[in-house]
């Protein structure tokens, strides 16, 4: 299973496509998935595991992408992460684009710089590209939403929150 663990609880992937797969991602202990791809639903493949999926697709298409679509993965993602046993799987087709962008989003409201979060990310995950049109609509996304984490400095992370990554 492509599947790069960016912390102990949050890991970055591709897809899952079949139930082979999906039983890869239930034994590395997954309990929810947010699936980033328009071109699949995970549902169905999780539902007899147990697995909470929330598909939020969007086309990887270079557009800058709605604050709506990361705070429907990072609310999904912070709910999920308040259980201490809870581990995400985040991922789109590939893993290269659309996944780490969630990531990118998810890392930003838990805490993390800009900077730490996409080296964070990237050094887990190599094949991963941060287009920059991307990054911008994760920033702008922060600011409307959790404005005091865009002041982070790198190397800092505050609060609760950055917990919840480990």
């Amino acid at each position: 299973m492509d599947m790069t663990w960016v912390t102990n609880r949050i890991a970055v992937g591709g897809g899952i496509w079949t139930d082979e797969k999906m039983i890869e991602v239930v034994r590395a202990g997954v309990t929810h998935v947010i699936d980033m791809q328009i071109e699949f639903d995970d549902t169905a493949l999780a539902e007899p595991y147990g697995v909470k999926v929330l598909w939020n697709p969007t086309d990887d298409d270079f557009q800058p992408k709605p604050a709506e679509l990361f705070r429907r993965g990072v609310d999904f993602a912070l709910e999920a992460l308040d259980d201490a046993e809870s581990r995400v799987f985040i991922h789109c087709a590939a893993g290269v684009h659309r996944a780490p962008m969630m990531a990118l989003a998810l890392l930003r409201a838990l805490g993390f710089s800009r900077e730490d979060a996409i080296d964070m990310i990237q050094s887990r995950r190599n094949v991963v590209d941060f287009a920059d049109v991307y990054v911008e609509s994760v920033e702008e996304y922060i600011r409307r939403h959790h404005p005091g984490e865009q002041s982070r400095v790198a190397g800092t992370r505050h609060g609760n929150g950055a917990g919840r990554a480990e």
